[in-house]
């Protein structure tokens, strides 16, 4: 008899506070390549030890783990201390926010490139929206008409962002960890979450971080 697949899981981070991220591969003009699809990782066990491949197994007994935020894979193979910034895509909307709400642009841009790639029609399985990553409820509750908007979807993650900064005593990596987990687990565990998803997520965007605060 066949196993069937044990489970899907939707493992994801986003603005509004783990409540979902990701993209979707189709490009805005503002950028010239697109993030790759969500990444499915299979996780079986091989002679008793729990195995990861980016292929199916040769047999049934595994469960996908489907990754939505750009940075959030943890086998991703992406060099992240080499891989293309974007420093001009929607250069307006990030500086014209990061000014608003009192926020290092850079940081704002490694935040963006970690949720979406750069990509504006990004959408995760959970449904979390465009270059920030904003669920729909945060989305409104920040005053966001439209979060496939870039002006509106960067001003709303900008101020959420800002608000976590100042819960967490500028703490910019606690903050990042809250942007992806959500603040709650932040202070649970008083610290960046055990989450695999969540520990490389917070050191991809502090690469990215001092890579664009390295650019002229």
């Amino acid at each position: 008899m066949r196993w069937a697949v044990l489970a899907m899981l939707f493992i994801s981070g986003g603005a509004a506070g783990a409540e979902g991220s990701g993209g979707a591969a189709v490009a805005p003009q503002a950028r010239a390549e697109a993030p790759k699809p969500p990444t499915k990782i299979y996780r079986y066990l091989s002679g008793g030890t729990v195995s990861f491949s980016d292929r199916p197994p040769g047999h049934d007994r595994y469960v996908i783990l489907t990754y939505g935020c750009y940075a959030c894979n943890p086998t991703s193979t992406i060099d992240w201390r080499a891989t293309r910034l974007y420093r001009d895509a929607f250069a307006d909307e990030i500086d014209h926010a990061a000014r608003q709400f009192n926020i290092d642009p850079a940081l704002v841009r490694a935040v963006i490139h970690a949720e979406s790639g750069f990509n504006a029609q990004a959408r995760s399985p959970k449904g979390a929206v465009g270059l920030m990553q904003l669920m729909p409820a945060t989305a409104r509750r920040l005053g966001v008409a439209n979060a496939r908007v870039p002006r509106e979807n960067i001003r709303g993650g900008v101020q959420y962002l800002a608000g976590l900064l100042a819960r967490f005593r500028n703490d910019v990596v606690l903050a990042t960890a809250a942007y992806n987990a959500g603040p709650e687990a932040v202070q649970k565990y008083a610290g960046v979450p055990p989450y695999a998803e969540t520990q490389v997520y917070v050191q991809r965007v502090r690469i990215l971080h001092r890579r664009y605060q390295g650019l002229p």
